[in-house]
């Protein structure tokens, strides 16, 4: 199982936008074999400032989510209203490395 933290800076007039984009990515996401979750999670006190967890089942799920429409669609949406290129950082998962506990 891997995860990624996808950290996003957003310009302040563009943050309605993208909040509405990734949740779009987001149901299509949660629909993806392999995909376990795929949170959105916007900064408490810098709304400009998003995180995307990412877990899936494999570095093969994981890289099938990047040639999904529905990713294209955001990746390509949102690329002219960040403030500086995300950033992905991948984790390994140590605890709960039971599938059930993900469902």
């Amino acid at each position: 199982m891997i995860v990624t933290i996808v950290k996003v800076y957003v310009k302040p007039q563009h943050v309605e936008d993208f909040i509405a984009a990734t949740v779009e990515n987001h149901q299509g996401s949660v629909q993806e074999p392999g995909n376990l979750r795929f949170d959105i999670l916007q900064h408490r006190d810098e709304e400009c400032i998003f995180s995307l967890y990412e877990a899936y089942e494999s570095e093969e799920a994981a890289a099938r989510h990047k040639e999904t429409a529905h990713y294209l669609r955001w990746r390509d949406a949102v690329a002219p209203w960040m403030a500086k290129p995300r950033e992905g950082t991948p984790h390994r998962i140590i605890a709960p490395t039971e599938k059930s506990a993900w469902e």
